[in-house]
């Protein structure tokens, strides 16, 4: 017997036998049960599992002559589908809720399926979509035509919605995935076995994020909590279709964004186990720490963006620190400091057991340069150094204070925080983790960016090698590491390279003025001109092996 397809209650199909069953459901509408119903001649699967109700398939020309145009455009929202599996559930309670609300089926896998199964509403197995178990240890669950068709078919598309209606393959709408915590496994003390590494890549949910971020058309997908609000505003009745399509674009976005620091960072990983030096190809994942008032200068939009490679995992530094008092930072004090600096450039350094003292010596260096400057320590501000800060009156003028658009240090004491946070209210102090001088660095240029592994010597990785025939005393090498640059008489001169010329030029000069030591990398073909100028002039010279150049 042939009845009005439009006339069954769909939802409620299931296989039985060889035969038509019509039967009340408990809400007292009729239903039917079937097993083996022809649909243009070719029979529907008998397994459960595989069959859709006929709400969920495409509503093709041939299915609107038997009569499926009339279901209600209220059933079709229903039959709306979403496809959840979450590492990170965070708010997952109030985004299934809202889901179903709004008539959503919700589909899961794992312990994300235990999760909204404990909240109380309705969800079904991925399992039930595909009618397979999950396999190989979890290594595959959503890989499957039933979840990649149903994402990737074109809604406006005749032949594709034939394809998933032929293979009784339902649509799914929206997708929320996010995945496994790969960065944190890795990064965690001690390090995770090889072995363990490698389970933690994450291969179906990529598949399934790209899969929907490929069809946004049709399909939404998430991968951030602090989305769900949109995703649940854009699928309310009555939303904007135009502001839905839009807003589906944005997610896109940041899907494939997702996958690509998430790549980036599983390369980043399988380099250092099986590479040395540059890799051939890399891609450094950057995350959006905070947009700036405006760049190098006001007409210049600018931003900060935290590097998220695994390489600076807890690294300490400027993009970590805590910002504890004062206004929004700028493009310029984001750039490296080094005790006092002025717009990009070191104005004042000093070292002395007495960190009071070092900063006095520091502002003394320069002190019309380091007013409206940055000061940074590498211990903590206690309360006396803060109040030093805070009334410190110019060399200048011994009567102006002095003023400083930031103060960092690794700490504070919470008197010492309280102390600086009264100076002013605009004035910026941050604590930053001391980063040690180690690891990569990148630097922008033109089309590209320069390579190379950090500069880390320290004094005592450098041997003086006198080559002059006056030695320097052990004094005269000390101050040449703290003071280089003080008053020419009986100073000490260090250069970050060697000298190219002597004669008529920087060595005979500094030796005319009075300097009594100098230290240079060497390396030049004209080094000997360098020793016997020194010889000369009875100056001690010595060479390090090490240049530090830095541009």
């Amino acid at each position: 017997m042939a009845l009005p397809l439009a006339s069954l209650n769909s939802s409620n199909l299931v296989a039985s036998g060889r035969k038509l069953v019509q039967k009340s459901s408990p809400s007292g509408s009729r239903s039917v049960k079937v097993s083996a119903l022809s649909h243009c001649g070719t029979p529907l699967s008998a397994s459960p599992a595989r069959l859709q109700p006929l709400s969920r398939l495409p509503v093709s020309p041939l299915r609107r002559s038997l009569g499926t145009s009339k279901v209600s455009a209220a059933a079709m929202e229903a039959a709306k589908r979403a496809l959840i599996s979450l590492s990170d559930k965070s708010d997952l309670e109030k985004l299934v809720k809202g889901l179903n609300g709004l008539g959503y089926e919700i589909v899961s896998t794992g312990g994300t399926y235990s999760a909204i199964e404990k909240m109380g509403i309705p969800v079904k197995k991925v399992e039930d979509l595909t009618g397979f178990p999950e396999m190989l240890d979890g290594r595959v669950k959503t890989l499957h035509p039933a979840v990649h068709g149903g994402i990737l078919a074109i809604r406006d598309k005749a032949d594709h919605m034939s394809a998933i209606e032929q293979h009784k393959i339902g649509t799914i709408d929206l997708v929320v995935v996010n995945l496994y915590p790969f960065r944190s496994t890795v990064t965690a003390t001690p390090p995770p076995s090889f072995d363990n590494g490698v389970e933690n890549i994450d291969i179906g949910g990529p598949a399934m994020i790209r899969a929907a971020a490929k069809n946004m058309g049709d399909v939404t997908v998430a991968v951030d909590p602090a989305d769900y609000d949109g995703v649940l505003a854009h699928a309310a009745p009555g939303a904007d279709p135009t502001a839905a399509a839009e807003f589906r674009k944005k997610l896109a976005w940041k899907a494939f964004q997702h996958c690509s620091s998430y790549d980036a960072q599983v390369a980043e990983w399988l380099w250092g186990k099986v590479g040395e030096g540059p890799a051939p190809m890399m891609t450094v994942p950057l995350q959006l720490g905070t947009t700036l008032r405006y760049g190098e200068n006001p007409h210049q939009a600018a931003a900060f963006y935290t590097d998220v490679s695994l390489r600076e995992f807890e690294s300490g530094g400027v993009a970590q620190a805590t910002v504890h008092h004062g206004k929004e930072m700028s493009y310029n004090n984001f750039l490296p400091a080094c005790v006092i600096v002025k717009h990009t450039n070191p104005c004042g350094v000093a070292m002395r057991g007495d960190l009071l003292e070092a900063y006095r010596l520091a502002v003394r260096a320069d002190p019309i340069s380091a007013f409206g400057g940055i000061v940074a320590f590498n211990r903590e501000v206690t309360a006396e150094l803060a109040k030093e800060i805070r009334e410190f009156r110019s060399p200048t003028d011994n009567e102006t204070r002095m003023f400083y658009e930031i103060v960092i240090a690794p700490s504070y004491s919470p008197e010492g925080l309280e102390i600086l946070k009264g100076k002013s209210k605009n004035l910026r102090i941050l604590e930053a983790k001391a980063r040690p001088p180690s690891g990569l660095s990148l630097r922008q240029v033109s089309g590209g960016w320069l390579w190379q592994m950090a500069d880390s010597l320290t004094p005592e990785n450098i041997t003086f090698t006198p080559v002059s025939e006056t030695k320097p005393t052990p004094e005269q090498v000390r101050i040449c590491m703290e003071k280089a640059g003080a008053e020419a008489e009986g100073a000490v001169m260090a250069s970050d390279a060697f000298f190219p010329f002597s004669w008529n030029d920087g060595v005979e000069l500094a030796c005319q003025l009075g300097i009594k030591a100098i230290a240079h990398p060497g390396g030049s073909i004209r080094d000997q001109d360098a020793i016997d100028c020194c010889n000369k002039y009875g100056v001690a010279l010595v060479t390090t092996g090490a240049r530090h150049f830095k541009h």
